[in-house]
């Protein structure tokens, strides 16, 4: 497996150093992002407006899925420039659908399949999950490691994940309020959050980080302006760690995440 050399940048973040052979590996056609959203997309927007200037390797996002068909974001795409393919897969749409499935876990099964065959749609050497409000099953991930590409089946898309909160701190839903809750304003129990872009497994934000980025948490701060300057920290982040992620797949195709 190709190892990395890291370097540090001005703000502390990991970066891999580029070498010769790095490069020479890299792909000189645009890899093909797929974005997962459910709201208003703003984590999207900061990838459509940074991913046009990618260089080494060049990127572009070649599909917007949505679980909501009232999501902000599907307009952010179709206003961008060239316009992003946009597909809706609602669950609750699925179960309509099909009423004739009454066991839950099966529904969630073969609607998580059907979304990675949408996805797939997309030709995707990278999949990204920004603000995508939806727990992946493991039939969805065991998809997911066969490639799009028929000539290369056996290959992995590599998924990843935006969480605003630290690895192992604040897992799931609400992670801002609970941080905020549990920090100097509230029970004192913490002094400080974060934000990190981690790959996808089973459990729920537990995949191994790519990168992450510590925000202290304020006494006198309200829940708003936590969420705010957690925001700022995640449109920059998922713009680094989208980046570095296709780096990794640039250098290393055969890379196996967990």
């Amino acid at each position: 497996m190709h190892t990395t050399e890291w370097l540090r940048s001005a703000d502390g973040l990991p970066v891999p150093a580029a070498s010769p052979a790095n490069i020479h590996m890299m792909s000189q056609q645009p890899l093909n992002l797929v974005v997962l959203i459910s709201g208003t997309g703003s984590n999207l927007q900061a990838l459509i407006d940074a991913v046009p200037s990618f260089q080494t390797p060049a990127a572009r996002i070649s599909l917007v899925v949505s679980n909501s068909k009232f999501a902000y974001g599907i307009e952010r795409a179709q206003a961008a420039q060239p316009p992003i393919p946009t597909k809706v897969h609602s669950l609750a749409a699925f179960r309509k659908q099909n009423p004739h499935l009454t066991d839950e876990a099966e529904v969630r099964s073969r609607y998580d399949l059907e979304l990675a065959a949408v996805i797939k749609t997309g030709r995707p050497h990278l999949v990204v999950l920004a603000g995508f409000m939806h727990i992946l099953s493991e039939p969805f991930l065991k998809e997911m490691r066969s490639d799009w590409n028929s000539s290369n089946p056996s290959t992995p898309i590599p998924i990843i994940n935006l969480h605003p909160a630290l690895p192992g701190q604040f897992d799931g839903a609400n992670a801002i309020e609970r941080a905020w809750e549990a920090g100097p304003a509230g029970r004192q129990e913490v002094t400080e959050t974060g934000v990190m872009i981690h790959e996808v497994i089973a459990e729920v934000d537990r995949g191994a980080p790519i990168l992450t980025r510590t925000v202290e948490l304020k006494k006198d701060e309200s829940l708003d302006g936590l969420k705010q300057r957690m925001h700022d920290v995640e449109h920059e982040l998922i713009v680094a760690g989208t980046f570095e992620m296709l780096r990794r797949i640039a250098s290393s195709p055969s890379i196996q995440l967990s």
